[in-house]
């Protein structure tokens, strides 16, 4: 492997294209619409019954949210305003059971900290499989915690989030005596949160590399565009955390001829 030394220059964006930067009214709309289809749809279709479709449209609700929309909402990449921006983030994060700007917090402290130990969302990359698998259970207790410890002036959104969290899973157990559909509701997204240090931490980095450009895996292939719906581009996300989650794709074909020549190697699959 080419030393990192000798790497080629980093392109800025501005040779990549600020075009990247941006998003249309329509891709925009789409990703705030996506979160609140997926929450009615759970609702219509456990109470016809038809739990199969409202298990998956939890499984799109939590894939929209913090792999998509969310995610975009933290890095402030939707070219929205600050205040709604903010109302969106704590909106979907809280349908999801999850405090967006303990998410924020967190997050954007992984993108200036990261593979220090001071990096609490990616603390799953140095365990074993199993202890990221172990780690989910906990994950957003600990995401939490730290951000009240270091809410970057946040706290307030934070622990109003907190309290919301608190009153939906207390709402869902009272109303157990006539319905179950709350219950499963909170049970299901808070098991689903338990994937993200493995899917978001585990797999996509490797800390002991030596440089930003391979501390986090390159992943080409059909098999992860499919599987991933062209969302695991952890590296190019890394490499540049503006850019919104539709254009990632994009951003990917314009950075293959400099990571061949940097001769980072991706992991291949399909």
């Amino acid at each position: 492997m080419r030393d990192a030394a000798e790497s080629p220059r980093q392109p800025r964006l501005s040779d990549l294209g600020i075009d990247l930067l941006r998003v249309t009214k329509w891709q925009r709309a789409r990703a705030i619409a996506w979160p609140f289809v997926a929450f009615v749809a759970y609702w219509l279709c456990a109470w016809f019954g038809h739990w199969a479709l409202a298990v998956f449209s939890l499984m799109v609700l939590s894939f929209v949210t913090y792999g998509s929309t969310s995610h975009d909402l933290v890095h402030g990449s939707l070219g929205l305003k600050r205040l709604p921006n903010d109302l969106l983030l704590s909106v979907m994060e809280l349908i999801s059971v999850r405090s967006g700007h303990a998410y924020q917090v967190a997050h954007l402290n992984h993108h200036a900290r990261f593979p220090r130990d001071d990096d609490i969302e990616a603390e799953a990359a140095r365990m074993s499989l199993m202890g990221a698998l172990l780690h989910g259970v906990v994950f957003q207790l600990r995401i939490y915690a730290w951000a009240l410890r270091n809410p970057r002036g946040r706290r307030n959104w934070i622990v109003a989030e907190g309290i919301a969290v608190t009153a939906i899973v207390t709402g869902a157990m009272a109303a157990l005596p006539w319905t179950v559909i709350p219950a499963v509701y909170v049970a299901l997204m808070i098991a689903g949160s338990w994937t993200i240090p493995l899917i978001t931490s585990y797999l996509p980095h490797a800390p002991g590399e030596p440089d930003a450009a391979r501390q986090t895996r390159l992943f080409r292939g059909l098999f992860v565009r499919l599987v991933a719906f062209d969302h695991l581009y952890h590296l190019e996300h890394h490499l540049y955390p503006a850019v919104p989650h539709q254009n990632w794709p994009k951003l990917a074909r314009r950075l293959d001829p400099w990571f061949e020549a940097a001769g980072i190697k991706p992991v291949r699959i399909g």
